[in-house]
């Protein structure tokens, strides 16, 4: 790794030239014996400096071995704007997520590459948009067994970068990047996986004990729509479709076999994190844990829903529970890395995978409109923190527009790793430490089918399928409508057409999707 800052050379070691001798010395410059000694003293004096560098590089060297940092990077699933304390949710407190805002950096526009799961996981692990390498759409049921639909296998995540610089990598939870062998987390950079492959999982094994549990339903038992409530089970028709068979052909796994796990996978998975750093507390490493939680299905543990018992809605009560399992999790890793005296050398990186799905699981977006699957901003900008104390500020609001696409080419440069292509992410660090004043992106770009966006500045592009104008564009100024109520492509003709033109120029550079 290149030093950030050139090696200064003390000015008491530079040469003057003859020209610049006192005016006495010069008296003496034809001095055969004086000409000797200004010899020796110069070789000397060079012998000194090289010495000197020599030190200085073994030196700087020696220093960025012992604190090239691990990393954790934190993906929850589903997490919406405003369910976060420090974002503004009123209804529960989650202090150990909060705290990494406390002790780091929180993103206020922070944003994704695409409104749901799988092709928002294939930018943020590789760096490209996923739309370069066609992994357009987000495969779900059982298309997540289809052998061709993963992870292309040109695209390096970071796992392959950080595992080829020496590290040791593993990820818990969530995958569903490809469920077939050649596309399995450990052919993919990862050392360890336990986990599962698709884009959900049941918290509980079948019967589903110690927890209360809300299924989507077409029909209720009886026949009928609202909600049915039973002991501890309850069936609502608010989406009109069933809930998906999220287990099927979808075990639990460590590595590739199958496992019966008994806790409540919110633990389980936090097990599993604490257990990993205290096994490679003495190496460098890289751990991705990737929450399920809080997606569907909704089923919240006992012991959380006893104190939430003050929340009438109990769609909303067992959402809240899910989140402060989420929470105490969370805090169970960050106490890890306090009791291990890891945390100033511990890159943690905390985000959500795109907005939440109000509707469907009561995820808050706050003000913003749109949610899951949209391209408004309640689909796209979700909560996103980074903690590395003693090399970023902390306690600090950062209020750029940034991109989950900057997590991998930030990673890089904190670990001195290195980087084989080009990256539409950018190296975060010098925007957080002050080096760089500037936006660190010109624009964001997002495609998904008819759904498109650009975003330049506080300008907005926005087309979604329309029943009254299909292929009509949107124009919205976040800076003073950051809820995008107020449509101004009619007002501000010039600045749509410029918009349109470098969305255009974009997409032409995007793959037709592979599936």
């Amino acid at each position: 790794m290149q030093c950030q800052k050139p090696i200064l050379v003390p000015l008491c070691l530079r040469v003057r030239k003859q020209s610049e001798l006192p005016t006495h010395t010069k008296v003496w410059k034809n001095s055969e014996k004086f000409g000797y000694r200004v010899r020796f003293i110069v070789r000397f004096m060079k012998f000194l400096y090289f010495q000197m560098f020599l030190m200085l590089l073994l030196t700087h060297v020696s220093i960025f071995a012992e604190v090239s940092p691990n990393v954790i990077l934190l993906v929850v699933d589903d997490l919406g704007y405003g369910e976060l304390g420090c974002q503004g949710n009123a209804d529960l407190a989650t202090p150990n997520i909060d705290s990494m805002a406390l002790n780091g950096v929180r993103f206020t526009q922070g944003y994704v590459t695409a409104p749901n799961c799988s092709p928002s996981r294939a930018a943020m692990l590789t760096g490209r948009m996923q739309t370069r390498f066609g992994y357009e759409f987000n495969p779900i049921g059982a298309k997540n067994d289809d052998p061709t639909i993963g992870l292309p296998l040109d695209q390096r995540t970071i796992a392959n970068v950080l595992h080829d610089g020496g590290y040791t990598t593993g990820l818990l939870g969530k995958w569903h990047l490809g469920s077939s062998a050649v596309f399995h987390p450990q052919r993919r950079g990862f050392d360890e996986f336990f986990g599962f492959l698709h884009e959900g999982h049941y918290y509980v094994p079948s019967p589903w004990q110690h927890v209360t549990t809300m299924l989507r339903r077409k029909v209720l038992p009886g026949g009928g729509e609202g909600r049915w409530m039973g002991d501890h089970l309850i069936y609502s028709t608010h989406m009109k479709t069933d809930e998906p068979a999220y287990d099927t052909n979808n075990p639990l796994l460590r590595s590739s076999q199958p496992v019966i796990e008994t806790e409540n996978l919110t633990d389980a998975l936090t097990r599993e994190a604490v257990d990993f750093i205290g096994r490679h507390k003495d190496k460098p490493f890289y751990l991705h844990v990737a929450y399920n939680a809080v997606h569907s299905p909704l089923q919240g543990a006992e012991k959380y829903m006893q104190g939430l018992g003050h929340v009438e809605d109990i769609h909303r009560r067992i959402f809240l529970a899910m989140l402060a399992n989420l929470d105490d999790s969370v805090g169970v890793i960050l106490k890890k890395l306090r009791d291990e005296k890891m945390e100033e050398k511990t890159l943690i990186i905390f985000i959500s995978d795109n907005g939440g799905p109000t509707r469907e699981t009561t995820s808050r977006n706050g003000i913003l409109r749109g949610e899951k699957g949209d391209v408004y901003e309640g689909g796209l900008r979700v909560p996103f923190m980074m903690q590395w104390k003693g090399a970023i500020p902390q306690g600090a609001l950062f209020q750029n527009p940034v991109s989950a696409l900057d997590i991998l080419p930030t990673i890089a440069a904190a670990t001195g790793t290195q980087i084989s292509r080009d990256l539409d992410g950018v190296n975060l660090l010098p925007y957080l430490t002050g080096k760089n004043s500037e936006p660190p992106h010109e624009y964001l770009f997002w495609r998904q089918g008819q759904r498109t966006a650009l975003r330049k500045g506080d300008w907005k592009l926005v087309r979604t399928p329309n029943a009254k104008a299909k292929e009509a564009w949107q124009l919205y100024n976040l800076s003073d409508d950051m809820e995008e109520a107020y449509d101004q492509s009619d007002k501000q003709p010039a600045k749509l057409a410029e918009l349109k033109a470098i969305w255009g120029k974009l997409d032409a550079e995007m793959m037709k999707p592979l599936f």
